[in-house]
């Protein structure tokens, strides 16, 4: 019995001890990050697993700054882990970073990791950048209503291809502000033409206008071409505004007449209630004259044959 249980106390002691150092192994693998470094040295980027240890220990995720340090490496790429590890651990996306450096190297796009860098961290996606530079963005304007000199409405649909300016990337406008731009400068181009036919039969006249007034300076992107896709014919504005006008100055006359006829209305009473107060004025003298007869009676002034001849 003593035997067995000095056996069952040893096979559990291997059992411990063997748990401890798959744990160890384990710890050891991660924390030095053994495989990383392997694989590193296998794809030719010197590192050492000194510094692997001390990135866990820095908490930045060693396998981006590894991969992404090979990826580099075999464009034929020089960064360095110092580069893309405070970078990391400014907040930047490496990944995209590195991959954006790729393709503009790939393009011979002048674009280095500082400037890189910088478009990132400033919220621009740095590797679509470069996709459009290399192939351009074609942008679709919503419809723009402008109005010619002779009064007719167009309506207007243009499709603006840009590409990415990467100078301009870091505080330069968006796609809203050139759809803005081009916009105004369409309504600018068909109100400065003397009739819409003209626009019609020439639409590249509000291209070249356009382009002409330099809508991308300030911005992200560089303007290459602005194409009219659809013109519409609208309304009659000009018409519409004079029959507004003419609605307009009836109201006003209709006001107007209105008026005159209220003042009339009142004048008219006014020299009613005259005639009137001039009609009781004459009864009340007329009702006078009886009391100054009787007056002239009584105090002798008028005789009957007096108040006879006045009768007659």
């Amino acid at each position: 019995m003593l035997i067995l249980n000095d056996t069952l106390l040893d096979a559990v002691i291997h059992e411990i001890t063997f748990i401890v150092i798959l744990i160890l192994i384990y710890s050891l693998i991660y924390y030095l990050s053994i495989d990383l470094w392997f694989k590193a040295v296998l794809s030719g980027v010197r590192i050492n697993l000194l510094q692997l240890f001390l990135m866990r220990w820095r908490h930045v995720d060693t396998e981006v700054i590894v991969n992404s340090m090979i990826t580099a490496a075999k464009a034929g790429l020089q960064l360095t882990r110092d580069q893309l590890e405070a970078y990391y651990l400014a907040g930047g996306r490496v990944n995209s970073v590195v991959k954006a450096l790729i393709s503009a190297d790939k393009a011979n796009i002048p674009l280095d990791f500082k400037s890189a860098a910088a478009i990132d961290l400033a919220g621009r996606d740095v590797f679509e950048a470069v996709q459009m530079s290399v192939s351009p963005k074609v942008i679709t304007t919503p419809a723009i209503a402008a109005v010619a000199k002779d009064g007719i409405q167009l309506i207007v649909t243009a499709r603006v291809t840009v590409r990415a300016n990467i100078k301009q990337l870091v505080g330069g406008a968006g796609e809203e502000t050139i759809i803005a731009r081009v916009g105004e400068g369409i309504v600018t181009a068909i109100g400065s033409a003397i009739s819409h036919k003209a626009v019609l039969e020439n639409p590249d006249v509000i291209s070249k206008t356009v382009l002409s007034r330099g809508l991308d300076a300030g911005t992200a992107f560089e303007i290459l071409s602005i194409d009219i896709a659809d013109i519409v014919v609208g309304k009659n504005i000009g018409a519409q505004l004079q029959m507004d006008q003419a609605q307009a100055d009836k109201n006003i006359a209709q006001a107007k007449a209105e008026e005159r006829r209220a003042m009339a209305v009142a004048l008219e009473q006014e020299m009613k209630a005259k005639a009137q107060e001039a009609r009781a004025k004459v009864i009340e003298a007329e009702a006078q004259i009886p009391i100054a007869i009787s007056e002239a009676f009584r105090m002798g002034n008028l005789g009957i044959l007096d108040y006879y001849h006045m009768q007659i």
